[in-house]
């Protein structure tokens, strides 16, 4: 009797038929266990349709049978569901999973069989997991079952940790780097940041319990990241905002126990500054920016040049007007310093010095200039006697033409200070203020870091009673990123299979920053005053409705994004090189990020809050999803191999593009990460190239840019007096010159992401770290001169930070 010829006897699962036909001997019982068939060389049962069969039976499962998750919530049935769990077992066991993609598939067929004997409609997950591991021991595969096992417990296990308080605790006390080293901004040592380090573990644990358990249990797998668990959901905190300052130093408020009235000098009005950032970055925990600070500034400074001219006519000084001048300008120059002082000795109840933020650059008047200049003057003047570099505030420089972008503009001289204070403190960073408004709809400065607000359209204005678009007084409600080179891997290199991936993952994010919204929403003025009630970011009644500050798109919420190279790569290998790329994987790289951007557009239409997509900083996280994926995926060529993963849209570190092929290369991604953007380029020590470093400035905004951050080599040894770039390695940073490794004697600077950090006094993560150490630079060029003479020569140094993988 001939196979094709057989008439259907048996319920055999796609298993059964596979063992049949390699051994026509097999023994199998029917299915009412009532007879015992034999098969012979001759003859086999096998369904007489099968495949209709089996296809009939996957539409079943798949849009009937449900199943009830651990979390009692109920998920439909997949049949990929259990492929995924099998695959990973076999792949715990066999190095070569290729070869046993058929009989995966037949343990699959069989599990599914042993759950349709049940004719249930509903299973418990502990059911399916059950018969997976029984159809493993029934074909033998022993070793892949106890795999199975293990990484079912120990996710069981992994889930516990992470939700128990006693562990989180005992993480600190023993200082793991996931927690002393998650924020390089934290003096782990300091008691004030002891005690937040202490509440923050408990606040993750709470965090982990209260949200909901499709959105922990990815925070755990590392699929997705919930930013600042140790804050949020635990507090309605929210994450970064442009404080109003012009509103609140105009109308008053109230801190404390004080009625704080409108200032009347400058120095008053600086000092009220940094009381306000001390009172609103204890209630929030991402940045705080004030915009425009020159203008903002600009009409104090005009008080106290009024009360210098009242005393120069008092005491008949001949020229009253220059004395008024100079007095004025003396006082300007104080207040800045005494302003910068404030904020790096400051230590909020955040147990850190404030991330700070300011933007200046746009005004022109006399007031406005010397504010600028007196900025500037004070970073390049550096702090103490051994003038060091400020790490705070971050200075944000508006390159405008006819501003001060050519020479005939009024505060070109202004730019030129600025190129030199970045020579000098690699600061300021700069705003493109034309490209900015093509990247976000209107111009201000960044929320933090890079976090930026779009324009508010006219419908969101009418529906807020409001006229006309503004900036100041808004916030964002925080970030939540997404694991781009782990979908990559999960997907096997199977395209069509990544794009399902990919919306399955940007669904589950949606829902997080959903749940985030709601989370912040219960929130009640009276919990930030400085911030709700007394104009920070509004004005409202103690126990008043905060998602009146929210709502309309006033605020925004951050789709965030790491690691864009190595998601690429996972399909192109190694598409990034020195002066070029591989175009289709940079089509790719592009059509990802502009679905995540269309996906935010529809979001925002749809919920009425301000979704984004944002580049992420990944000060720790890029090092926190490559430890995760790289358990699960080892040394994947280009993607896990390497310690870290890229931020956002950078170009790969150990790759040298010129800077002007790095900001071409990188000014669409700008724009479709509209929510939160930056560039950067790597250079050498540029001490006597100030034109070359205007000329990369310039580039920058002809490219479209927006926001651009140049890193330089300014290190400075205190014990030989070096001037230039530390050597770095994964034991620390050393002076080239002397090997001076101390951290009181020494001053270096890195960027760690988009805020400049000191990595010899507060180390970042390995994995951080590791990106450092590998950044190349991006112009040739001298890292400083030793004593003998000689000059460090980047290119050398460059070589030894390339590594080759894929080895």
């Amino acid at each position: 009797m001939q196979l094709k010829d057989v008439v259907n006897e048996l319920s055999l699962s796609e298993m059964q038929i596979t063992r049949l036909a390699n051994d026509k001997k097999i023994v199998r019982y029917h299915k009412n266990h009532s007879k015992m068939w034999e098969y012979d060389d001759e003859s086999v049962f096998v369904y007489k349709h099968y495949l209709e069969e089996k296809q009939r039976l996957a539409q079943r499962y798949n849009t009937q049978k449900t199943v009830i998750k651990r979390n009692k919530s109920i998920a439909k049935f997949h049949r990929e569901n259990i492929t995924n769990a099998v695959t990973k077992a076999f792949e715990d066991v066999y190095s070569n999973i290729e070869d046993h993609i058929t009989k995966i598939d037949q343990i699959v067929d069989l599990t599914i069989n042993k759950l349709l004997r049940q004719n249930k409609m509903q299973f418990d997950i502990t059911e399916i997991q059950s018969a997976v591991e029984q159809s493993l021991v029934d074909v033998e595969e022993f070793k892949v079952a106890e795999a199975y096992t293990a990484y079912r417990l120990q996710h069981d296990i992994d889930r516990k940790k992470q939700t128990s308080v006693d562990y989180q605790i005992n993480k600190l006390l023993k200082k793991d780097d996931d927690v002393v080293n998650e924020n390089a901004n934290k003096d782990a040592d300091v008691y004030a940041t002891k005690r937040d380090l202490t509440a923050g573990a408990v606040s993750k644990a709470i965090g982990l319990k209260i949200l909901p358990k499709k959105i922990a249990d990815a925070n755990i797998k590392g699929l997705i990241h919930w930013h600042d668990l140790d804050y949020s959901p635990a507090n309605q905190y929210h994450n970064c905002g442009l404080i109003d300052l012009e509103d609140m130093l105009k109308n008053g408020f109230t801190l404390g126990n004080a009625d704080v009235e409108s200032p009347h000098t400058l120095t008053t009005a600086v000092a009220q500054a940094s009381q306000i950032l001390s009172a609103i970055s204890s209630s929030q925990y991402g940045g705080c920016s004030y915009d425009r600070i020159d203008e903002v500034l600009a009409p104090y400074a005009k008080k106290s040049f009024k009360k210098h001219l009242k005393i120069a006519k008092s005491l008949n000084i001949e020229d009253q007007k220059n004395y008024a001048e100079i007095m004025t300008r003396r006082e300007i120059q104080q207040a800045m310093q005494s302003f910068e002082y404030e904020i790096n000795t400051l230590y909020s109840s955040n147990g850190q010095t404030p991330f700070v933020t300011l933007g200046f650059g746009l005004g022109t008047s006399w007031f406005e200039r010397e504010i600028q200049i007196g900025i500037l003057h004070q970073r390049i003047a550096g702090l103490g006697k051994d003038h060091r570099t400020a790490i705070f505030p971050k200075l944000l420089f508006t390159i405008k033409p006819g501003v001060n972008m050519h020479p005939k503009d009024p505060n070109y001289d202004i730019k030129k200070l600025a190129l030199k204070s970045v020579i000098k403190r690699m600061s300021p960073e700069i705003l493109n203020y034309d490209n900015v408004i093509d990247i976000t709809g209107s111009f201000k400065a960044s929320m933090g870091c890079r976090s930026f607000l779009s324009a508010m359209s006219p419908e969101d204005l009418k529906a807020r009673g409001e006229t006309h678009d503004y900036s100041s007084g808004r916030l964002n409600l925080g970030v939540v990123s997404l694991n781009l080179p782990r979908i990559a891997l999960d997907s096997n290199g199977d395209k069509e299979k990544f794009w399902k991936l990919l919306d399955e993952r940007l669904n589950l994010q949606r829902d997080a920053l959903l749940f985030r919204i709601e989370n912040v929403k219960q929130a009640l003025p009276k919990y930030n005053p400085a911030g709700f009630m007394y104009g920070g970011y509004g004005r409202l009644d103690p126990d008043g409705n905060v998602d009146e500050l929210f709502n309309h798109n006033r605020a925004s919420v951050s789709m965030g994004y790491v690691g864009l190279y190595e998601m690429t790569a996972r399909f192109y290998g190694d598409w990034q090189h020195d002066h070029t790329y591989n175009q289709e994987a940079h089509d790719f790289a592009y059509s990802v990020i502009k679905h995540m951007n269309e996906k935010a557009a529809a979001w925002k239409k749809q919920y009425g809050y301000g979704f984004s997509v944002y580049g992420t900083p990944a000060e720790s996280l890029n090092s926190t999803f490559e430890e995760i994926d790289h358990k699960l995926y080892p040394n994947v060529p280009f993607v896990t191999d390497h310690d870290f993963y890229t931020n956002s849209f950078h170009y790969f570190v150990e790759r040298k593009p010129t800077p002007f092929e790095k900001l071409d290369f990188e000014a669409p991604f700008q724009k479709l990460s509209n929510g939160g953007f930056i560039s950067y380029v790597e250079l050498p020590c540029m001490k006597d190239n100030l034109d070359a470093l205007e000329a990369i400035w310039d580039y920058s905004y002809k490219a479209g840019i927006g926001y651009f951050e140049i890193n330089t080599a300014i290190d400075h040894c205190l014990e030989c007096d070096f001037h230039g770039e530390y050597t770095a390695d994964e034991k620390g940073y050393h002076c080239p010159n002397c090997g001076n490794s101390n951290p009181e004697t020494s001053d270096v600077t890195r960027r760690i992401c988009g805020y400049l950090g000191n990595p010899m006094k507060r180390p970042p993560k390995h994995g951080r770290q590791a990106e450092i150490i590998h950044r190349v630079k991006h112009m040739s060029g001298t890292l400083g001169r030793l004593d003998n003479g000689e000059f460090l020569e980047s290119d050398i140094a460059d070589k030894n930070k390339v590594r080759k993988l894929n080895n």
